[in-house]
């Protein structure tokens, strides 16, 4: 290893424990990566203030509890964070400087975490491939071609854990934008249950819908990070009052555990070398005392997914973004009415595809349309997770891949419209119809390009959803995976 920065959070901590590295050698260093990065992965970079944090981190004793002291960090650009530019990669928001910080935020602060950037995202956070933001396309670090998805909307947050600029990036996912980056990047990506770590600060996409994640490098410093960022926020009125178990108290047994796995999703999938990784993957559950069934799901309700995901999130957003209008936010051009000013802004302001988003969600809003397009999608919802709820009556958790390949290309993005294609790419949007807490982690490669497996358990779930990614991870050998340590492995050999 090159440096202590490419280590897990955990292990870094040690290094800071023990004296052989401190918070602004890491920060340095940080910088530097994410100086030299060629990705397109960042909105700003935060040298100044990082650098003066970092020093006056190194001169405190380092708090043996506390995982995220001197540790850097990025994070998406669409949480609010005072006195640095936050545009969710959007021009109506340029210039925008908060006047607070999200909650998420504030707690990585006070931790002693170092935020050294602010990541792209595909424009408010809406898309699924990185390439949609007012700075342009967001690259896989893994393709220096230059030709393959990171994935979306998480984009920037993705490459900057994956090249190893850093151990720990914030992220936001409404239907899978951290999650399939995650599969796409070789990385651990975490979406919390709904209500577990607030939202405050977080510019809202689809609010029912809508998860704080985060992108990490093991699943151990997943729960670390989680164990740090949920708790109870009087900020955010869907915070939950449930009380947090200890999440690091884990022990990766999978003895009894009862898993299933979708047979309509596996059958969507039709490349068959993430299929027989994926098999060996279940394989290895079994031999560690795992119960595997492979179960039937409505075709109806996993080709409805999709539609009714479009539905609900372009209804909310074109709601949330109403106040992206040239006057309460976002550059006002001028106009003779309140109606042209908006125009103006909107039309400079917003993309080809927001517009689209936007128009799609009033359409669905308008009263003569609810019933038929709004109102029905939702009642999809409703039996989609139905569906999911009764399969956890009988089972620990859902697994299947991730993502139907390896990151495609960008330029062919949109060729496989296929309904099975539909259902493998655009099933993880289930975990947020049931704000179910839900994980990727990488189980193999292609060509060189990792792809992941995602594991799905019930509400407040975590420590179980922990446990069985543990042993997945044991099995698979790919923890603390980076494009830079699998190339300097590949090397070596």
């Amino acid at each position: 290893m090159k440096h202590i920065l490419d280590l897990t959070i955990a292990e870094i901590h040690e290094a800071l424990l023990e004296g052989k590295v401190t918070p602004l050698d890491l920060t340095k260093e940080a910088l530097r990566r994410c100086k030299e990065n060629k990705d397109n992965a960042f909105e700003m970079i935060i040298e100044e203030d990082a650098l003066k944090k970092a020093d006056e981190l190194s001169k405190m004793p380092v708090p043996k509890d506390n995982f995220f002291f001197g540790i850097p960090y990025v994070a998406k650009d669409n949480f609010s964070t005072k006195g640095y530019e936050t545009t969710a990669s959007s021009n109506i928001l340029n210039g925008y400087i908060p006047l607070f910080d999200a909650s998420v935020i504030k707690y990585l602060n006070e931790a002693g975490a170092i935020m050294i950037a602010k990541s792209t995202l595909d424009e408010l956070a809406m898309g699924g491939t990185g390439t949609t933001g007012h700075k342009g396309i967001t690259f896989n670090p893994w393709d220096k071609s230059h030709t393959r998805l990171v994935g979306g909307s998480s984009a920037g947050s993705a490459v900057s854990v994956s090249d190893a600029i850093v151990p720990f990036a914030l992220g936001s996912d409404t239907g899978d934008s951290v999650r399939k980056p995650a599969s796409y990047s070789g990385l651990v990506g975490f979406k919390p249950t709904w209500g577990l770590v607030s939202r405050f600060g977080l510019f809202p996409f689809a609010p029912s819908l809508d998860h704080v994640a985060y992108f990490t490098r093991s699943v151990f410093d997943a729960a670390i990070a989680t164990s740090l960022l949920s708790r109870h926020d009087e900020n955010d009125s869907t915070s939950s009052y449930k009380d947090r178990p200890n999440y690091l108290n884990l022990d990766s047994s999978v003895k009894g555990k009862k898993i299933a796995v979708i047979k309509g999703i596996i059958n969507s999938i039709t490349d068959k070398h993430v299929l027989n990784v994926f098999d060996k993957s279940v394989n290895f559950l079994e031999k560690n005392g795992a119960k595997v069934d492979y179960i039937d799901f409505n075709a109806d309700l996993l080709k409805a997914i999709y539609p009714a995901y479009v539905v609900i999130s372009c209804a909310e957003a074109t709601s949330n973004d109403a106040n992206l209008d040239g006057i309460k936010f976002g550059p006002n051009y001028g106009g003779k009415s309140y109606q042209e000013v908006m125009f103006n802004a909107r039309t400079k302001g917003f993309s080809a595809l927001i517009k689209r988003r936007f128009v799609i969600g009033s359409y669905a809003l308008m009263r003569e349309n609810q019933n038929e397009v709004f109102l029905r999608a939702q009642k999809a919802r409703r039996l989609i997770v139905d569906a999911c709820n009764k399969i956890f009556e009988s089972y620990d958790a859902i697994y299947c891949p991730a993502a139907p390949s390896i990151a495609p290309f960008i330029n062919k993005t949109s060729e496989n419209v296929s309904e099975d294609f539909m259902i493998a790419d655009n099933w993880l949007a289930i975990g947020n119809f049931g704000g179910y807490p839900s994980i990727t982690l990488p189980i193999g490669f292609e060509n060189d390009l990792p792809f992941g497996a995602n594991l799905i358990c019930k509400p407040f779930d975590e420590i179980n959803l922990f446990n069985i990614s543990l042993k997945i991870e044991e099995g698979t050998g790919l923890k603390n995976l980076s494009y830079p340590k699998y190339m300097e492995e590949k090397e070596a050999k």
